[in-house]
């Protein structure tokens, strides 16, 4: 990835004629946990069906700089060891710039009895405060010191010991943290409030069949027993499907094609997405491992009211692309975002593209629709947001500039380059240079 890169998209007018195949990568949300655990480990592991995106290789070099081997075997295929591994100090270039790096937190200090670490940063929709990290890491018997941006946690005795933590709010990397953490800590951890979302049940699977001992994943209630550090032996973990792509291009389908499968999917991890589209009036068929859209071209798609809720519920990292299809829905659709607040800053660039959106508060907006849109200069906020605003620019009238494509690249594996196997036309600019094209498109 170059910074201030850019996607020069040409817009569809609002014609449903791109058409073809999506496949599905792995979750970006399950594959940075994967490749945190590995601190747990005594010896190493590969992992496959890893997306080639750019918070994969931020983490990968975290890993690296504490003493993991990795190695890029294959493509979306890596194995670590992590005999070597000695540092429990986590460079500030990179986890300041990598909002999942505070998850490796949980287990080095598990590891070590210590970890150092500065404030974690990443995409900037709202307060992602610290206080649950530091809350449970006492519980579990440490002291902390804070000099500046920069954290020293210390297990007394050198060892974390198990606790009961209960989420004030449920929290997906808060649950992920605590729970590789107790894996090593002395006693029994409890962990209470906890979200169910897949990629945690995953994890927990995972490490539990390298000699971890956790029960109650799926639930509200997650036991960990501790014990030593888990052996890979060789193992390979298969990372699930990213169900917020997927959940992204079946709303692309729903917008601008004639027929779209996104396939190698879990359709059970998107029902709240496909209902919702359902009772719009979207054409929707799933399979055991995909799901079609399709559109005549002259469907009318109906307003909604819309909820984001952890899981099951809609998803709070589809709601900014789910808003793109609002606003092509007739009537009336209000948005009540509850996860994070600021989540809701991007309207003010659909509106410039012909959006009718007025922003009631941090959290609730309300959209009326149908409207054209029509090609805009615009700038990514963060990772979701980016992706709405590359489906804005697909069903826009004339052409649209979309800068800031390294947030997209944190979650999306060569988007423009699958995009334009549907049918859209679409140039990646790279820095200063106006005239350089995507390598996936002859140039004119």
């Amino acid at each position: 990835m170059i910074k201030d890169d850019r996607f020069i998209i040409a817009g569809l007018g609002g014609a449903k004629t791109l058409k073809g195949e999506i496949a599905i990568g792995g979750a970006k949300n399950e594959a940075l946990k994967v490749l945190a655990g590995s601190v747990l480990f005594k010896d190493g592991f590969s992992v496959e069906n890893i997306p080639e995106i750019e918070d994969v290789r931020k983490i990968i070099e975290l890993l690296e700089r504490l003493g993991v081997k990795v190695e890029h075997s294959g493509k979306n295929f890596y194995s670590l060891d992590t005999t070597e591994l000695k540092e429990f100090s986590l460079p500030a270039d990179i986890s300041k710039k990598l909002r999942a790096s505070i998850v490796i937190t949980g287990p080095l200090l598990a590891r070590f009895g210590k970890v150092i670490f500065p404030y974690p940063g990443g995409c900037v929709i709202g307060k992602r405060p610290i206080d649950m990290f530091l809350s449970g890491f006492r519980k579990m018997g440490a002291n902390i010191t804070e000099d500046g941006e920069t954290f020293t946690v210390e297990a007394a005795d050198g060892k974390l010991v198990g606790a009961e933590i209960f989420f004030k709010q449920q929290s997906v990397t808060s649950t992920e943290t605590f729970m590789m953490a107790g894996v090593l800590a002395r006693g029994v951890t409890v962990l209470k409030n906890c979200p169910v979302e897949p990629e945690i049940v995953s994890l927990g699977e995972w490490l539990n069949e390298c000699g971890a001992k956790i029960t109650g994943l799926g639930t509200s209630t997650i036991k960990i027993e501790g014990g030593d550090l888990l052996i890979g032996e060789g193992k390979t973990h298969h990372t699930l499907p990213d169900r917020i792509e997927a959940g992204s291009f079946i709303i692309l389908g729903a917008l601008a094609a004639s027929e779209l499968t996104v396939k190698n999917c879990h359709p059970d991890h998107l029902d709240a997405l496909t209902a919702y589209l359902s009772e719009a009036g979207v054409n929707i068929e799933t399979g055991p491992d995909w799901v079609k859209v399709t559109n005549s071209g002259d469907e009318k798609f109906t307003a909604l009211d819309v909820k984001t809720h952890e899981y099951p519920g809609f998803p709070t990292d589809l709601q900014a692309p789910f808003s793109i299809f609002l606003t092509q829905a007739e009537g009336q659709s209000y948005i009540f975002e509850t996860i994070f607040e600021g989540r809701l800053n991007y309207f003010d660039a659909l509106n410039r593209m012909g959006a009718k959106v007025k922003v009631l508060d941090s959290h609730r907006a309300i959209i009326d629709g149908p409207t054209p849109l029509s090609g805009r200069e615009i700038e990514s906020p963060d990772l979701r947001a980016g992706l709405a605003y590359v489906l804005a620019a697909i069903i826009a009238s004339g052409q649209s500039v979309v800068h800031n494509v390294e947030y997209i690249d944190r979650g999306y594996e060569e988007i423009e380059k699958r995009l334009v196997s549907l049918g859209l036309e679409v140039k990646r600019v790279s820095g200063d240079d106006k005239n350089e094209l995507c390598q996936c498109l002859p140039q004119n």
